[in-house]
């Protein structure tokens, strides 16, 4: 089956391209994936994204995102990708046994947090444990909170964070931070902000809420519990660029690359949210991004067809 334009990914950055280009008449057809809506599907305050001023949840955000882009003609498809092949034209992507075909694609399969792994942390995600300090710091006005990490997502989320909590602990498993000597200094120079070094988190404390955490050194193996009431794991996050390894080009991080815009390498494809932006990673940035894609993509359709005109001219 041949689209003009396949969106690969949903969330934000997805569901905003559809919703541009199916206005633009693009007819998009979105391979959301299985568990389609993106990280706000497992989020649930969102509180800085405009146009709400009560809040909403993550969940009911991303679907009326996805309603809006249906309310303009976007095709939907709960599958996942399973391959795709950009060497050739039309671009080809594959999905779950099916094959389609598309002059352009735009990418927005995102990124997910890298988490410690305990099942006490999974339960109390969204309830005290969170991997975003600029989504989530207003909920810890005036509490004790602990941060996972020692590079300088770490820092910079340990020193945001003291614009609201009590106190801060950075808990880290070596005994020096690998942050950048500029970020050591200021989470260092900071009051509220202490350290235990050489620990890791082996379990997080309460029942429907955060109450603390078990911290283990990691030399001697002793635990202690701290008395905490929020969790912000900052250990880094993962593009989901591996089903795009060898078809366009990745940086050292597994971002995608993109210029001019969200231009890939590859003429035709293009990026767009966090499975490009490593640095923001906020909703809003992400919906934005998908717009220029939106309209970059639909730039590229105009000339595409503009170009094999002239072909058939030519041919003729």
């Amino acid at each position: 089956m041949h689209k003009r334009l396949v969106i690969i990914g949903s969330g934000p950055a997805g569901y905003t391209a559809a919703i541009y280009s199916a206005r633009a008449n693009l007819a998009p057809l979105v391979i959301a994936g299985s568990q389609s809506g993106g990280q706000l599907m497992i989020t649930t305050d969102v509180e800085n994204y405009p146009g709400f001023p009560e809040g909403i949840q993550g969940p009911e955000l991303m679907e009326k995102f996805r309603k809006q882009a249906e309310r303009f003609g976007t095709e939907i498809l709960d599958k996942d990708v399973t391959a795709v092949d950009f060497n050739v034209r039309p671009l080809v992507i594959k999905v779950e046994g099916e094959t389609y075909t598309a002059d352009s694609v735009i990418i927005s399969t995102g990124a997910q947090a890298k988490w410690i792994g305990l099942d006490s942390e999974l339960r109390l995600r969204g309830k005290g444990v969170s991997a975003c300090a600029t989504c989530d710091a207003f909920f810890f006005k005036g509490k004790d909170v602990a941060v996972v990490g020692g590079g300088d997502t770490a820092m910079e989320e340990s020193i945001f964070l003291t614009k609201f909590a009590n106190h801060v602990t950075v808990i880290h498993r070596r005994d020096a931070l690998r942050a950048s000597k500029i970020m050591q200094e200021k989470s260092k120079a900071s009051s509220k902000i202490s350290f235990i070094w050489n620990s890791s988190v082996s379990g997080v404390l309460g029942k429907e809420k955060v109450e603390g955490l078990v911290v283990q050194n990691v030399r001697t193996g002793e635990s202690k519990n701290l008395q905490v009431q929020g969790l912000f794991v900052a250990i880094g996050h993962e593009p989901n660029t591996t089903l795009f390894k060898g078809q366009i080009a990745i940086d050292d991080k597994g971002y995608i690359k993109v210029h001019d815009g969200t231009k890939t390498n590859v003429d035709g494809v293009f990026a767009a949210g966090d499975v490009v932006d490593y640095r923001y990673r906020q909703a809003v940035t992400a919906a934005g991004m998908g717009c220029q894609a939106s309209l970059d993509a639909e730039k590229y359709l105009e000339e595409h067809t503009l170009r094999e005109a002239r072909q058939v001219q030519v041919t003729g």
